[in-house]
């Protein structure tokens, strides 16, 4: 590839479902890639197998990247100088390759039918169409000249397979794993074009990649067995110098390491594994995201591109302008990337801390209507949002947090209070409600003195009070500063609830 052509990267995703957190790191790594050198992000949908192909699974890709904030230069939506987009609408370009791969000799027609390769697969273990038994089944390579025509002739179904070559090594530069090579012996003849006339991934990723100029392919290291077929492919096609560079991503792995993270291993140890919700469009099965589950998309792009990224410091936090700035290959690992779920809560906590209460309002008003929680004061809830935020880890946990903001506590945690409850301090409180009562100011500084005044005025300790105080407004052993939740709840709230908690407390 010329060392002066622009910088041009794309994600390639099949519409099968639900996208998952290295689907997102692909996505991440392309974008910050391209950002950082000025170039064009692109997203293209391969959906040329429709026999796996799921409704509302295309807009649920783009939605997800409109989420995390990584919107591409070009793709189905916003078009671009390239398009079509849809490797379904691209369909009448990819066979004239495939053809003239056929004609050079570096492909050819195989006419088998699914019942005969499937009898293949019941009497050879492991059977792989190829080297080893390519000259014994239906196609052109055994086939003479005039039956092959008379099988075209007859519209008779085949596909397209490559030709791999004999003895021969197949070597390249990856940008993450250095040299690499591939005996061509072991690998198989994979199919190009299916018999419906669409493109496998094989010959359509190289198709496209050339039409639309890409010169960095970005894809999980899943894909390195494939490698040698579309390095070949470039090669047959006459476009090797316009190859692009290779970067294949380590497998983000399950917490123990062993293996690539799956989305059974979220359902099995309890945390989603997706961007978003997805809704099975045939089962109506949800499988949970990190969105609904009240995570921060600024916090999900920071905790991906830690997974197999540093940038050589100790420096856990960026921003995407920052990521942008200090992303570089070199600084990809080799290894795979343990998940961990207890570091990506405390990403998602330390934004949700340092978030200003107006940006997510938009989310926790969500939460509240869910609650029938109906906000007028605007200002309270702000007030709110600030007090606890720094308790959430997820937006999720705002209802719990808080609820005792918008409704009186209607049980109390009585375990807490009851054992050291004694008519001392039952005097105490109603000695400070109707103090309370006399306030002409209700700030933090005047409640706090006077409580502490009175305390010590009735020779008793804060541990003996402000625990109580705080199941009386609350409801539990929780929640920010008990004299700033007295404060914002306001006087008469404050006292009414000081009162009905004595009842309780004093009830045998």
């Amino acid at each position: 590839m010329s060392a002066n052509k622009k910088v041009r990267v794309r994600f390639a995703p099949s519409p099968t479902g639900g996208l998952h957190l290295g689907g997102v790191r692909t996505v991440l790594f392309n974008y910050l890639f391209a950002r950082h050198h000025q170039g064009d992000f692109v997203l293209r949908i391969e959906d040329t197998d429709q026999n796996r192909f799921v409704e509302g699974a295309e807009q649920y890709i783009v939605d997800c990247l409109k989420w995390c904030g990584l919107n591409p230069d070009e793709s189905p939506q916003v078009g671009g100088p390239f398009a079509p987009y849809r490797q379904s609408e691209r369909k009448a370009s990819y066979r004239q390759y495939a053809e003239q791969l056929v004609q050079q000799g570096n492909a050819y027609y195989a006419f088998d039918t699914p019942e005969e390769l499937e009898a293949q697969r019941q009497k050879t273990p492991n059977f792989r169409y190829g080297l080893d038994n390519r000259q014994g089944l239906q196609n052109s390579l055994n086939l003479s000249e005039d039956d092959v025509n008379a099988l075209l002739e007859k519209n008779t179904p085949y596909v397209i397979r490559i030709k791999m070559p004999v003895d021969e090594t197949v070597n390249f530069e990856d940008m993450i794993r250095g040299h690499v090579s591939f005996d061509t012996n072991l690998v198989d003849d994979k199919v190009l074009l299916k018999a419906d006339g669409m493109p496998t991934y094989h010959l359509a990723v190289v198709v496209d990649d050339y039409l639309m100029k890409i010169t960095h392919a970005f894809r999980g290291e899943e894909w390195l067995p494939s490698a040698p077929v579309h390095i070949l492919l470039w090669e047959y096609l006459g476009w090797k110098t316009d190859m692009p560079q290779w970067v294949h991503l380590p497998l983000i792995l399950k917490p123990d390491g062993n293996g690539k993270l799956s989305k059974r291993d979220g359902d099995r140890l309890g945390f989603p594994v997706y961007a978003m919700n997805w809704t099975d469009p045939k089962t109506g099965d949800v499988t949970k995201g990190f969105r609904e589950l009240g995570y921060l998309p600024e916090a999900f792009i920071n905790m991906l591109a830690l997974l197999g990224w540093n940038d050589g410091t100790e420096q856990e936090i960026f921003s995407i302008e920052q990521l942008i700035e200090k992303f570089s290959i070199d600084r990809v690992s080799k290894a795979g990337a343990k998940f961990d779920f207890e570091k990506a809560k405390w990403f998602n906590h330390e934004y949700i801390k340092k978030s200003e209460a107006a940006s997510l309002k938009p989310e926790i008003l969500k939460l509240l209507k869910e609650q029938d929680i109906i906000i007028a004061d605007d200002e309270y809830l702000l007030k709110v949002i600030d007090m606890v935020k720094e308790r959430l880890t997820f937006l999720q946990d705002f209802w719990e947090q808080s609820s005792f903001f918008f409704n009186t506590p209607e049980a109390y945690d009585l375990n807490a209070v009851q054992p050291k409850w004694n008519d001392s301090k039952t005097e105490f409180f109603k000695i400070l409600s109707s103090e309370f009562a006399a306030f002409n100011t209700w700030e933090v500084p005047e409640i706090e003195a006077d409580f502490k005044r009175l305390m010590g005025s009735n020779s008793l300790k804060p541990g003996d009070l402000l625990l109580p105080l705080r199941v009386m407004l609350v409801g539990g052993k929780f929640g920010p500063g008990v004299f700033d939740i007295a404060a914002l709840l306001g006087k008469e709230e404050t006292i009414k609830r000081i009162q009905k908690a004595i009842i309780a407390f004093t009830e045998k």
